[in-house]
């Protein structure tokens, strides 16, 4: 896989990145009992709790469908949580249990572990100039649908 390959398509290439990547965190996850969405799932809902299922679908990058049947496993495994909006009947707020947490907490020195030998090649400068690219894509973009 090189530019020689795919000239200068740079989305096809963060494709791939993005694959690989996932690939190799979701070998890490598995002896957590985690996918990569479950984990972005409970990552995200812990950093705005009580957020929607339509909300969720938008931060992890999935449909509204499929953002549902993911916390229906979540909730089955007792790692999250869905409680009635106080002022919204139509929506539920989606919680992190106490499990939920633990078990983020114990999956996410491996993931950072396992980021970090896939950054081993990288200088510091390189680094920071990808977040910044990334950063920068995501802003132009203005919100995902604009990208789809």
């Amino acid at each position: 896989m090189g530019e020689e390959t795919h000239g200068r398509v740079l989305s096809f290439l963060v494709r791939h990145t993005w694959l690989t990547m996932r690939a190799a965190i979701g070998a890490e996850l598995e002896a957590f009992g985690l996918t990569v969405p479950q984990f972005a799932t409970l990552m995200m809902v812990r950093t705005s709790p009580g957020m929607s299922v339509a909300q969720l679908a938008r931060s992890v990058g999935s449909t509204r469908q499929a953002a549902n049947e993911m916390l229906t496993a979540l909730e089955r495994d007792g790692l999250v949580a869905r409680s009635p909006h106080a002022t919204d009947r139509r929506t539920h707020q989606v919680h992190v249990t106490q499990l939920g947490n633990t078990r983020y907490e114990e999956a996410l020195p491996a993931v950072l572990r396992r980021e970090a030998e896939l950054e081993e090649g990288l200088t510091p400068q390189q680094r920071e100039a990808a977040l910044s690219w990334m950063s920068a894509v995501t802003t132009a973009c203005g919100s995902p649908e604009k990208c789809d």
